[in-house]
């Protein structure tokens, strides 16, 4: 993948100035997302899934059915689990159609620019009851246009040699989204206590028509993006034997992530219920939002990004960089204390009681610093190595594999009632091991083969074993 002649040549903190206009498009985009989402499933068992209220959603009936004729009979707690697991999945899902109609007709900056427009009458949409599910619809399809499409888009900013500074633009990508992820739930949770939940939602639309503006702004910083229907290219080289098995290479590493991926968006599922109905969230300035766990999470990823920024190119510097696989393990390590720490404020608080707010501070803290070892690694890794031709669509995969999670967390979560809140969580701890251990397990194996197709060393000359104890 190489940058073009017609994106901007300025820079931004050593990188193109491009980097900066996508990152605070995602920022904004990511404080209506994470505002809302921090809402969702709360404002679903506290208020519109009641009785008296269920009853105003336009479709409710037919959507309800459907859904337990896929997954059962489903309690209020379960239900509202499932689907804000299915809503937080097919945002993820739609990407990889988001990415073909990129690559193949309109370009990634009309593609973007629709999904946001989509996902900006989706938000202005969820403050009425009654069109709570056409607002969720929006909201997927609008996203389906923007995600993997604005990933892409700062992978097409380097020239294909240069890895590590692509890695580091990533970082600087993935702190935009911390920064709307971490300002949209505190504010919107805060308006959601204060005044209601509607005007948490609407706060949300009114973030979307900024990030519209950044994005069109910072239209000419980016790198061309003429769909391929248009480039006088000649006919296209097909991707022969080396990038399949180049494309199920990363579609492996997508895979052995999937654990930890499932314990981190139970935090914003589950954990928020819990957190409503297990922990004693009096302070001495008031009752803490439960939504506000969601921004430390940000918060803390956010602070953790520009040590990481200086610290990986230090070590890399010495030869003492670990491998990307090696910091995805590493994140998967990071997650099991994170839901380690629900289980301990689930034994703490037992049967009727409520547990400190230490608890899910830690909770939110692991959570927020394992996002920063693995996704913006992954993002990064997957730009890198995927074949030019389907560029986009493999970034998009990326984000199906969060379909999967959201889905799968949505799944889990019936488990939450029957198990009780301490094994639910511990089960969490089991699939971040597991995820650990199978990254550490196939990465000798994973790195020689890409290397072999690249055709080149792997990236970085330590070897497994030693990049664990650095």
């Amino acid at each position: 993948m190489t940058a073009t002649a017609s994106a901007s040549q300025r820079q931004f903190l050593g990188q193109p100035v491009g980097v900066a206009y996508l990152a605070m498009t995602e920022a904004w985009e990511r404080f209506s997302f994470y505002g809302m989402r921090g809402l969702l499933v709360l404002y679903m068992v506290q208020e519109l899934l009641l009785p008296g209220r269920i009853e105003n959603v336009a479709g409710m009936d037919a959507y309800r059915s459907v859904v337990e004729s896929i997954f059962g009979p489903l309690s209020t707690q379960a239900f509202a689990s499932q689907t804000f697991g299915l809503y937080s999945g097919f945002v993820y899902f739609t990407p990889m159609f988001g990415g073909l109609i990129a690559d193949r007709w309109l370009g990634a900056r009309k593609t973007v620019l629709t999904g946001i427009v989509l996902m900006t009458l989706g938000h202005a949409a969820m403050v009425w009851d009654v069109s709570f599910l056409a607002a969720l619809l929006l909201l997927v399809l609008g996203s389906g246009l923007l995600k993997g499409n604005v990933a892409a888009q700062v992978g097409r900013l380097y020239p294909a040699a240069e890895e590590a500074r692509r890695a580091r633009g990533y970082t600087i990508f993935s702190t935009g989204i911390n920064i709307g992820a971490m300002l949209g739930p505190f504010v919107c949770g805060l308006l959601a206590q204060a005044w209601g939940w509607h005007y948490g939602f609407g706060l949300a639309g009114v973030m979307m028509l900024l990030s519209a503006a950044v994005y069109v702004a910072g239209w000419k910083h980016f790198a061309d993006d003429t769909p391929l229907h248009k480039r006088e290219t000649g006919p296209a080289a097909p991707l022969g034997r080396a990038g399949w098995a180049m494309i199920a290479l990363l579609l492996l590493v997508l895979f052995l992530n999937l654990g930890q991926n499932l314990a981190y968006d139970q935090g914003a599922n589950v954990g928020m219920i819990w957190v409503a109905d297990n922990v004693a969230t009096a302070s001495p300035l008031g009752d803490v939002p439960v939504p506000w766990f969601n921004s430390e999470d940000a918060l803390v990823s956010i602070l953790i990004a520009p040590f990481l920024i200086w610290f990986w190119p230090r070590v890399g510097r010495a030869g003492q960089e670990p491998h990307d696989l090696t910091k995805m393990a590493m994140g998967g390590l990071v997650m099991a204390l994170s839901s380690l720490a629900l289980a301990g404020g689930a034994m703490q608080a037992g049967d009727g009681g409520k547990a400190s707010l230490l608890w899910p501070t830690l909770a939110f803290f692991f959570s927020g610093a394992s996002f920063m070892f693995q996704w913006p690694v992954l993002l990064s890794f997957v730009s890198r190595h995927a074949p030019a031709k389907v560029n986009a669509l493999m970034m998009a995969s990326v984000y199906l594999s969060a379909f999967v999670t959201g889905i799968g967390s949505g799944w889990l979560a019936r488990f939450y009632e029957p198990l009780g809140p301490a094994m639910f969580w511990m089960l969490h701890v089991g699939l971040c091991l597991a995820s650990t251990v199978l990254i550490l397990a196939l990465a000798p194996w994973i790195r020689g083969r890409m290397a072999a197709l690249d055709g080149q060393p792997s990236r970085h000359s330590d070897d497994l074993e030693e990049a664990v104890v650095h």
